[in-house]
């Protein structure tokens, strides 16, 4: 059990650019309704990449802010959550604890881990730093998301308390490990395709990789060829 902090954001543009984003998160002071979809008042601007039920609430690890302040030096973007487009901020949950399946009471709703986050281009835009997005991907400091089981209203301050582990072997960190790492291991590649819990597009990522026996190109997501990420 940890207190969040919990945070949302409206589109805007990035940073030095008239491409939009809602990756700028903000704490909220009031209780929010969480839907399937996320919670209410937040946006995201390229809906074909962020967002929906697979992706509804993003929660990243307070855990991590005193290592990126170690490898980025002092940026005011760190001295508060927000920094990564997370919704939820805590202390003491991490990819090498919290697997796929995993479900968590969050104030009146009910969340399952979903997928890992995949890092793009536009945290690069937003620190300012030009291959923060491969930085994040290769550190495996990614975050996740979460899926709405049952809606509810959510508060600053509330708890998310584990419920149920269904998958425990499949941690977070395994599953970046497997994709990011050891990336053509066709036995983690055909856990992961059969992995039920874990959402439709991370499966398929597997099953690409055990039919074709190459790794995808993440050049367009990393480095913004293309518009989008996730």
């Amino acid at each position: 059990m940890t207190a969040i902090t919990l945070l949302t954001g409206p589109v805007a543009p990035l940073p030095g650019s008239d491409r939009l984003s809602g990756i700028a998160k903000r704490p909220v002071d009031l209780p929010l309704h969480l839907g399937p979809e996320g919670f209410a008042g937040d946006e995201q601007a390229d809906r074909r990449v962020h967002g929906g039920v697979e992706k509804a609430v993003h929660h990243y690890p307070r855990d991590h802010y005193p290592e990126w302040r170690a490898d980025l030096g002092m940026l005011a973007l760190l001295d508060a959550p927000g920094a990564f487009g997370e919704n939820i901020s805590a202390l003491g949950l991490t990819e090498a604890t919290v697997a796929v399946g995993d479900i968590f009471r969050l104030g009146a709703a009910l969340v399952q881990v979903s997928q890992g986050r995949q890092p793009c281009w536009k945290l690069s835009q937003r620190f300012g730093v030009p291959d923060m997005a491969r930085r994040v991907q290769e550190s495996g400091r990614t975050g996740w998301y979460y899926r709405v089981l049952e809606p509810g209203e959510v508060a600053p301050g509330d708890a998310i308390t584990l419920v149920d582990r269904l998958a425990p072997e499949w941690t977070l960190r395994r599953l970046w490990h497997a994709l990011y790492v050891d990336r053509l291991n066709r036995q983690e590649l055909q856990g992961i395709a059969a992995l039920d819990l874990l959402a439709e597009g991370w499966r398929k990522y597997a099953v690409r990789r055990l039919e074709s026996g190459r790794v995808e190109d993440w050049s367009p997501r990393l480095n913004g060829r293309l518009e989008g990420g996730a």
